[in-house]
């Protein structure tokens, strides 16, 4: 069970492990537990959203620094010192070399403390500095913007309008997280965070799979029987594919990296292509050769279902 409150146990990586490493066990973590991968699987999909948020944490420098020194939490917040904390930074504690016990507090040291904590206790709470809540909101994304990568508009219920930079690869319901966007902060603490849950949009004629995407084409039935080269529509834009003659309907054809772009750790994906042949409107010509057409090699396509 991976620990939310340590991205470096999250990963499974060490205090000190590299950047190649980061990314390395990232992209194991993902490979294992992708949505795409695991369909219907909560736990799959909740461990591969811990996994990316450790992996987004620790793959930024500054984020990583802040994180190593308690600055912030795990998922970026500004961490709050705890009265021991405060205290051992106020007054200190002493403790013994020889032993490794710690010592008894001296006066000095305790007056600090409890002046500390009574101080803080009878301070006004319109005067205790506090970060503001992070709020969660949703957005309906195209499927190609999810693919490719754009810039939505959102407006939140109060009249405030964020751009929302949606990375290429984004996934059904990853969320993403706009620092300073939330609530307000307390007594001049920051504010919060929103945190823009994705939605993706159904497309008309792609579906993805991971990185891949597949792509059902109609063709004619010249292009079929005869082969040659046709224009494919992709992600990035339209593209020369050949086909060989006299191709079935239901073949299927690859177009190297032509699937979702890379980003990150993930490698470019295909476009599988699946060939639907069409006839089309009825064409008097052809229905009079099909009727005197004496093929060389005659052949049932049924023949192997009929036997059955």
């Amino acid at each position: 069970m991976p620990d939310l409150d340590d991205p470096y146990k999250t990963l499974g990586v060490k205090r000190d492990a590299s950047q190649d490493a980061i990314r390395k066990a990232f992209r194991k973590l993902a490979k294992k537990h992708h949505p795409d991968l695991n369909p219907g699987n909560a736990k799959a999909e909740e461990l591969f959203k811990n996994a990316s948020n450790a992996n987004e944490l620790l793959s930024d420098p500054e984020k990583r620094g802040q994180f190593d020194r308690g600055e912030i939490d795990a998922v970026g917040h500004e961490r709050q010192p705890t009265y021991r904390e405060q205290a051992d930074g106020e007054a200190g504690r002493r403790y013994s070399r020889a032993s490794g016990q710690p010592s008894e507090w001296s006066d000095d040291a305790l007056s600090d403390l409890f002046g500390s904590m009574f101080n803080d206790v009878r301070r006004p709470a319109e005067a205790r500095r506090a970060p503001g809540h992070d709020e969660r909101f949703s957005l309906t994304a195209e499927f190609l913007h999810a693919v490719t990568g754009a810039t939505n508009r959102l407006t939140l219920p109060d009249g405030r309008v964020l751009d929302v930079k949606i990375p290429a690869g984004t996934l059904e319901g990853q969320v993403l997280r706009l620092q300073g966007q939330g609530g307000a902060g307390y007594s001049g603490g920051p504010s919060g965070d929103a945190l823009i849950e994705i939605h993706i949009a159904p497309h008309a004629f792609y579906t993805r799979s991971g990185q891949d995407i597949r792509l059902d084409l109609p063709v004619s039935l010249a292009e079929a029987v005869l082969g040659g080269e046709i224009l494919v529509p992709t992600p990035t834009g339209p593209v020369r594919m050949k086909i060989a003659p006299g191709s079935d309907s239901g073949t299927e054809l690859r177009l190297r990296g032509r699937g979702v772009p890379a980003h990150g750790p993930q490698l470019a994906g295909q476009l599988y292509v699946k060939l639907r042949v069409v006839i089309g409107a009825p064409d008097t010509a052809l229905e009079e050769f099909l009727r005197s057409w004496k093929p060389e090699h005659p052949s049932n396509p049924r023949q192997a279902m009929e036997k059955k």
